[in-house]
């Protein structure tokens, strides 16, 4: 009777002892979904609602105004060597605009000479900015239509590898935050700043001719640039003018993606008389 006793007390504390359990678990389950349901809240009001910009290079090219645009690319480049002989070096970073390089490049390799694409070294953000990283961004940077990034080129090599005399050009595209991420690269800069004391030409299209300022080259000289950074360049001491390109000595700037043209040709010209 004893023993029956006891296995009943026991039953009955392990009964009382699950319902503990139990109870607590549903009391930790309802604390761990209003924790969540909180954060969840919290990250709805700190994340923006997703939609993309696009502009694709058909778009671009068949907009109303951009007839001159879309006959320089789709006219037959009649002189095959124009510039053969000719080495250029693209410096780009990520979130340069796409066009900006792509057709210059097209263009210049159309005409013969060879093209290098030159990024600075892969240089992830500090894992706290909680940025997730493609493993093809050691190799490529990536290109965006105004503001929507859109796809990734290779780069042949990095600005710690180059010297000026392995180029006879070095152009720069534009793009938002391509040139904020060359103009703090020492090795770039210092790269710039080299090659203009060789005379050779410096070219930057858009937002890039902020790069040239960083390196301190622009005082005296008449250029050109994207509208919002304009005052950037007058206050490196530059004189900036409203047109589609400018060419003062070794430095040749444009606008915007709707020059690019202008762009190439101007520095195809500068090119064919060295």
């Amino acid at each position: 009777m004893k023993t029956i006793n006891k296995i009943a007390a026991v039953l009955v504390f392990s009964m009382i002892t699950a319902a503990n359990v139990e109870s607590q678990t549903t009391v930790k389950s309802k604390e761990m979904n209003v924790n969540y349901a909180n954060e969840l809240a919290v990250v709805n009001q700190l994340a923006t609602q997703s939609a993309v910009v696009n502009m694709p290079v058909t778009q671009l090219l068949n907009a109303p105004g951009n007839e001159a645009l879309k006959a320089f690319f789709f006219t037959p480049v009649k002189n095959k060597t124009a510039l053969k002989g000719k080495k250029i070096a693209v410096l780009v970073a990520d979130g340069f605009e796409e066009i900006e390089l792509t057709g210059p490049v097209w263009y210049f390799k159309e005409l013969g000479a060879e093209v290098e694409i030159v990024s600075p070294k892969y240089n992830p953000a500090p894992e706290r900015y909680g940025l997730a990283f493609p493993e093809m961004a050691k190799t490529h940077v990536m290109a965006i239509q105004y503001l929507q990034p859109v796809g990734w080129i290779k780069f042949d090599r990095t600005a710690d590898q180059i010297k000026v005399s392995d180029y006879d050009a070095v152009f720069i595209p534009g793009g938002a935050w391509n040139p904020d991420n060359l103009r703090y690269d020492k090795d770039v800069i210092q790269f710039i700043k080299d090659f203009n004391q060789s005379g050779k030409l410096i070219a930057a299209i858009c937002h890039a001719p902020v790069v040239l300022a960083s390196a301190d080259i622009l005082k005296g000289k008449k250029l050109t640039g994207y509208w919002n950074i304009q005052v950037d360049l007058k206050n490196a001491g530059g004189t900036v003018l409203e047109q589609s390109v400018v060419t003062d000595a070794n430095i040749i700037t444009s606008r915007h993606p709707i020059d690019v043209a202008d762009f190439s040709r101007a520095v195809e010209n500068w090119l064919v008389k060295k």
